[in-house]
């Protein structure tokens, strides 16, 4: 299928690595001009080669910027032009018990999952309805519907991304801009690698075996049985970012493996 992608321009926050990586890695696939964005400066580059490596015909930029430093978000914002599809992705988290998380841990989350899609999406938004068209994803997670106990910080930004895709969409009528949500499943992405791995070298067990052990306490009842490729995420992004995909619009939907247990 002719995704019909070629020459639009995307920016992708947090995409250094795991799903946001996939996420430009596939859009280069199907000719968009992608823009990367990390943290460090150096990490931004090394990823922006490696990509480049890939796909040596491709244009790639990169725009460093930490998320959580107002004024490099403010910086960024100025260096974004001609925006197609903005891709809301970048995120922190980690598990910690409800009685741990403090006022501090409460505005980080907040400040940097949910305020740069706000940032992003304020700057970006009116240019794509000038011109009529756009695409901006939100990438939330199961996790905000389905909030777990040991992460109700990190679903709470996942839910508020969730409604303020669901706003931001009713703002687009009469035009070929479409504001949509995609909520994933376990994803076995860098930082969830991370962990895993750390624990199994603390637990002297196998990668493997610990990945298993995890879903199934955690997902018992997921239908892949295993954890979800950073490129399955990217797949559907890829739809939703394409002309094809105009009727969807103001949507969640969802790239769980049946993680979330509702129709």
């Amino acid at each position: 299928m002719d995704l019909k992608l070629k020459g639009k321009r995307a920016f992708i926050s947090g995409s250094t690595q795991g799903i946001g990586f996939a996420i430009a890695q596939q859009l280069i696939k199907e000719g968009v001009d992608v823009t990367i964005n990390g943290r460090h400066k150096l990490r931004t580059e090394k990823s922006k080669e490696k990509l480049q490596e890939q796909f040596p015909k491709a244009n790639i930029s990169a725009l460093s910027a930490d998320f959580s430093k107002k004024a490099e978000v403010e910086k960024l914002l100025t260096q974004l032009e001609d925006i197609d599809i903005l891709v809301n992705n970048v995120g922190i988290f980690d598990v910690k018990d409800f009685e741990s998380i403090t006022d501090e841990d409460w505005y980080t989350y907040f400040e940097i999952n949910v305020m740069s899609s706000v940032r992003l999406s304020r700057q970006l938004l009116p240019k794509m309805l000038n011109k009529k068209w756009g695409r901006i994803i939100f990438i939330s997670s199961e996790s905000g519907v389905n909030v777990p106990e040991n992460m109700i910080h990190y679903g709470m930004t996942k839910s508020a991304m969730s409604a303020i895709a669901n706003g931001l969409s009713k703002l687009t009528k009469g035009t070929e801009v479409t504001v949509n949500t995609i909520l994933g499943g376990p994803t076995y992405s860098h930082g969830v690698a991370e962990v895993i791995e750390q624990i199994a070298r603390a637990q002297d067990l196998d990668i493997e075996a610990m990945k298993t052990a995890i879903l199934q306490q955690s997902n018992p009842h997921m239908l892949l049985q295993r954890f979800i490729d950073p490129s399955e995420i990217a797949y559907l992004v890829a739809y939703v970012s394409s002309p094809l995909s105009l009727a969807t619009n103001g949507a969640s939907l969802r790239a769980d493996s049946g993680a979330l247990k509702t129709i």
